[in-house]
Parts: structure tokens; C-alpha cells; sequence
């Protein structure tokens, strides 16, 4: 069940509580923002994650911002959204667009013991490219250690999903004389451009010639 500050309130008919359900979305998303406030100053900061078990993971420079604010164990709301398609209803007010979204609020914990914070990077790296853990060069000793690698509990959060048609088809609207529908987006990924810079004659992998995100059509 969601708590007080995760309920939905507005539109709750598109609330979506499941776990399967806000996990599909988190996993799916590649950026997220995370919201927090340093020296009564309030941040929005886009950044990559990954999902492992009930966690969710963020990572990056010693020297940033988040890091710091978020490591020291301030609150933080994490914010995830797909855009999965242009909503065009026959009156200007329905129109809108369909999209799965997530918030999560928590407390950060550092990961700090190597073999763990390495998994993390590991799930980093094979939440955004499958497979490219395996091939590339690991991250040294000194590069784990200049990474901050912080995990956040995803027991307060919650989902909200919009899809199909609009809704004024049984409204004083729907005689108009308008199109009204969905224009279906999604995320493609193109043909893999090599480095300038590479000194041998490689082909890319299956894992870049073949990438692709899942996606749900609007």
C-alpha cells in the first residue's frame, strides 16, 4: 500500500501501486531526476540509475552536488517518466499525452564496500547497454574510488499511467468535426557511429547494432 506523501491525488484513477508495475517503469526509464535541498536551496538533477532488488541505485562524482548532499543522508525525491505517445482530443483542454511516470522518496545509504559498490557499477552499466560489462575494461581502483555509489530504498513510491484515447468521446465534444487520437512515441536507437579514434578494424557488437529500449505503444 502507498504511504500519505506517495498516494496519488490527483487523477487517482491512474494510480498504479503494483511493484511489478513501478519496477517495469524504473527499469525501463534510462534518466532520472532527483530533487533535494542544499543550504535551503532547492536542486533538480538529471542522472542515470539502475534497479537491483528493492534498491534503487544512482551514482556519480565524489566532488558533485548530489553526492555530497545526498550521502550525508538527506531526503530525496526521485522522479522517473517515459513519454509514450501525443494525446490530440477534439477540444484543446482534453488534449494532452500518454506517459508512465514514478516517484520515489527516501534516504540514501553509501555503498561502500568494493565488491558491492563494483556489482553497482555492473548494474549500471548493464541496465544501459547489456552486455558491454563483459567486453569492456573494468573500472580500477582508483576510479571506484572517486565514484559515489548511493542506494535508495523503494519502499515509499508509487506510479501513475496515462494511456489510450482521449477522453471526450462521450462528451458534448464528440460530434465535432475534428481528428482526435494518439500519435504513438517511442525511443529508437540508430545505426551505431564508431569513434574517429579507434586504431583496429572492429565491427560493433550485437549488443550496439541490435540495441534497443522496451516500450509500450500510446
Amino acid at each position: 500500500m502507498p504511504s500519505g506523501r506517495t498516494r496519488v491525488r490527483r487523477l487517482p484513477e491512474l494510480a498504479v501501486y503494483e511493484r511489478d508495475a513501478i519496477y517495469a517503469i524504473l527499469d525501463e526509464a534510462l534518466v532520472c531526476h532527483l530533487g533535494f535541498v542544499d543550504e535551503g536551496r532547492p536542486y533538480v538533477i538529471p542522472t542515470l540509475h539502475a534497479r537491483v532488488g528493492d534498491e534503487l541505485l544512482i551514482h556519480g562524482s565524489a566532488a558533485g552536488r548530489a553526492m555530497r548532499v545526498l550521502g550525508s543522508g538527506a531526503p530525496v525525491c526521485v522522479t522517473v517518466t517515459l513519454l509514450d505517445g501525443v494525446v490530440l482530443a477534439r477540444s484543446v483542454y482534453e488534449s494532452g499525452v500518454n506517459y508512465r511516470s514514478v516517484v520515489v522518496l527516501g534516504n540514501a545509504r553509501a555503498i561502500e564496500e568494493p565488491a558491492e559498490k563494483l556489482r553497482a557499477l555492473e548494474a549500471f552499466t548493464e541496465g544501459i547497454i547489456p552486455g558491454h560489462w563483459v567486453l569492456a575494461r573494468k573500472p580500477n581502483e582508483q576510479e571506484v574510488k572517486a565514484t559515489v555509489v548511493l542506494a535508495i530504498p523503494l519502499e515509499e513510491c508509487s506510479a501513475k499511467v496515462s494511456e489510450g484515447p482521449p477522453d471526450d468521446s462521450d462528451g458534448p465534444d464528440a460530434d465535432l468535426p475534428i481528428w482526435a487520437g494518439a500519435i504513438p512515441l517511442e525511443m529508437v536507437a540508430r545505426d551505431p557511429v564508431p569513434d574517429p579514434a579507434l586504431k583496429h578494424d572492429l565491427s560493433p557488437p550485437l549488443y550496439a547494432t541490435g540495441y534497443r529500449r522496451s516500450h509500450r505503444r500510446a
